[in-house]
């Protein structure tokens, strides 16, 4: 069987009896970077044999897994944190693992698209989530016009390199609305800017270059605590 686990975000403390069952009981753990992992792991002191899979191996890596499975073991997916196949290349095993018709479960845990939904303060009550923008300015506008007229909350990730850029785009795009930035979640310096477009791509260049953010902004012709219409 193939079991998704997630894990934590940043806070160790953070992961389920469950997952922690799990990854004990599995025959290989599969990870984006075992170096990363293995912190986790040793802090639990879980000793697994490890395999890479990430964007560059996941044609090589994913045969792994699936000769694995096929030979009736318990594969476990992880990410480097939070829950596999989310803006990373877990959904690919699980296509494949699903049209191979093998068994395949999750062990649900941290989120930082959940969390930072909810910590945004803004409408919750439908939102949608875009993943990591193009890293180009002209994709990354087409990226976000494609977005302009959605009434949800809005929820993108980004890199620290590029979220100054991807702010004053924004900006250009959307107009003034209001937006929540959310770095390091569950850490000790968890982080938390909540402002208009306006005021937070006014802080470009005084960020930390630490980590990775999590952007909410709110939907088109919203009102602070109106659902999106069915």
């Amino acid at each position: 069987m193939l079991y998704l686990v997630a894990t934590p975000i940043g806070n160790l403390g953070d992961i389920t009896l469950r997952a922690l069952e799990t990854l004990r009981a599995a025959e290989l753990i599969a990870c984006e970077d075992t170096r990363k992992s293995m912190v986790l792991l040793n802090h639990y002191g879980i000793g697994k044999p490890l395999i890479s899979f990430h964007d560059h191996n996941e044609e090589r890596a994913g045969r792994r897994i699936m000769s694995e499975l096929e030979a009736g073991r318990a594969v476990a997916l992880i990410s480097d944190g939070g829950t596999p196949g989310i803006s990373d290349p877990g959904f690919t095993i699980v296509q494949k693992a699903v049209a191979a018709g093998f068994p395949v479960t999750m062990i649900p845990g941290p989120s930082a698209l959940d969390m930072a939904v909810v910590l945004s303060g803004l409408p919750v009550h439908s939102f949608v989530f875009r993943g990591f923008p193009p890293h180009k300015p002209g994709a990354r506008r087409r990226f976000l016009e494609a977005d302009r007229d959605c009434p949800h909350t809005l929820v993108y990730y980004e890199s620290v390199h590029r979220i100054d850029r991807f702010l004053a785009d924004a900006l250009e795009v959307f107009g003034d609305r209001r937006a929540c930035l959310c770095r390091e979640l569950t850490k000790i310096h968890e982080e938390l800017e909540r402002g208009t477009l306006t005021v937070l791509s006014g802080q470009a260049g005084k960020r930390k270059r630490l980590g990775e953010y999590t952007v909410v902004i709110a939907g088109a012709g919203k009102r602070e605590g109106e659902a999106a219409e069915s």
